[in-house]
C-alpha cells in the first residue's frame, strides 16, 4: 500500500472531522477516498486533502447547498472566492428581507395594522378597455421578479410586432403568489394592433402560454409604491392598505388584483416611484 495513505481514522483526526462526516461527503460527491479497498471496503485518504475536507466542513456551517459547495471546492484561487461572495450575498439578501417581515408580522400581531397602511394614499382611476399580449406563468415567490423581468422585457420586444406599447405594463394575479402557491401570475403589456397582435400570438404557440385578450374598462383602486416597496415583503402592505381603504369606501373587487409598473425600473432609484399596487373595483 502506497505508505503516504491514511486510514479514515487518521485522515478524521488530521482534518478534525469525525468518520461519519467523511463518509457523508464521499456519499455526497464532495470528497472521495484517494483508495477504497476491495476487499474490506476501508477508505485510505491522502495528507493532501485535508484542506479540503475543512473546507467542506466550514462552508456547510453556513448552510451552503451541496451544488455550490462542489462550485466553490471545484474552482480555485478568486473564482472559488468570488462564488462564496455570490452565495453571501443572497444569504444577505434573504435575511434582509426576513428581517422586513418580522418587521411587517410584528405590526400585524401587535394590532398597529392601521399604522402600516396610514403610509401609502389611496385613490382610484377608470382605465379604458386596451388590448394586451400576455405570458402567464405558475411560479412562487422567490422566482416571481426574475420572472416579471423577463417576461415584461419578452412582450416589450414582441409590441414591436403589434403596433407598439400603448400604456404601462401590468401584472395580473390570478391567485396567491407566495412561497407555498404559485399563481399563476399574467404579465401584460398593451398594444396597439389586435389584429397583429393575433397573428403574432398565433406564430408563438403553446410553449410559454403567449395569449392576446382584451382588458375590460376598469376603475382602479390603487396606491403608488417605491422600488424599495416592491420588495416582498414591502409589497404586502401596499396590497393590504388598498384592502381596507376598500372595505372602508363600500368598493367590491372586480377583477384580480394587479401591479401596474409605470417607470424605467433600471434607472430608477431605491426611493422613486415605480408601481401602482391596484384592485378592480366597483
Amino acid at each position: 500500500m502506497d505508505e503516504d495513505l491514511l486510514t479514515i481514522g487518521a485522515f478524521a483526526a488530521r482534518a478534525r472531522l469525525s468518520a461519519k462526516a467523511l463518509r457523508l461527503y464521499d456519499r455526497l460527491g464532495l470528497l472521495a477516498p484517494a483508495r477504497v479497498d476491495e476487499v474490506s471496503g476501508y477508505r485510505y485518504y491522502r495528507a493532501g486533502q485535508v484542506e479540503r475536507a475543512r473546507l467542506v466542513a466550514m462552508l456547510r456551517q453556513l448552510d451552503m447547498p451541496l451544488a455550490r459547495i462542489a462550485e466553490v471546492v471545484e474552482t480555485d484561487g478568486t473564482e472559488s472566492a468570488d462564488r462564496l461572495t455570490a452565495y453571501w450575498a443572497d444569504v444577505e439578501a434573504r435575511v434582509a428581507g426576513q428581517r422586513t417581515l418580522v418587521e411587517y408580522l410584528r405590526g400585524r400581531l401587535s394590532g398597529r395594522s392601521s399604522e402600516m397602511y396610514g403610509k401609502f394614499e389611496v385613490e382610484t382611476v377608470d382605465v379604458p378597455a386596451q388590448v394586451v399580449i400576455t405570458e402567464t406563468r405558475h411560479t412562487l415567490a422567490d422566482e416571481l421578479p426574475t420572472w416579471i423581468g423577463a417576461s415584461l422585457g419578452r412582450l416589450e420586444e414582441a409590441s414591436r410586432e403589434c403596433g407598439g406599447v400603448t400604456a404601462a405594463p401590468f401584472v395580473v394575479y390570478h391567485s396567491e403568489v407566495s412561497m407555498e402557491s404559485d399563481g399563476p401570475a399574467e404579465s401584460c403589456v398593451p398594444v396597439a394592433d389586435e389584429a397583429a397582435a393575433r397573428a403574432w400570438a398565433e406564430k408563438q404557440g403553446r410553449g410559454r402560454q403567449f395569449t392576446v385578450r382584451v382588458e375590460p374598462a376598469r376603475r382602479l383602486a390603487y396606491t403608488r409604491i417605491s422600488k424599495a416597496q416592491v420588495a416582498h415583503p414591502q409589497i404586502l402592505a401596499a396590497f393590504e392598505a388598498v384592502e381596507a381603504w376598500m372595505k372602508r369606501e363600500g368598493l367590491e373587487y372586480d377583477g384580480p388584483c394587479r401591479e401596474v409598473y409605470f417607470a424605467d425600473w433600471d434607472a430608477a432609484g431605491a426611493e422613486d416611484p415605480v408601481c401602482d399596487v391596484a384592485f378592480p373595483v366597483r
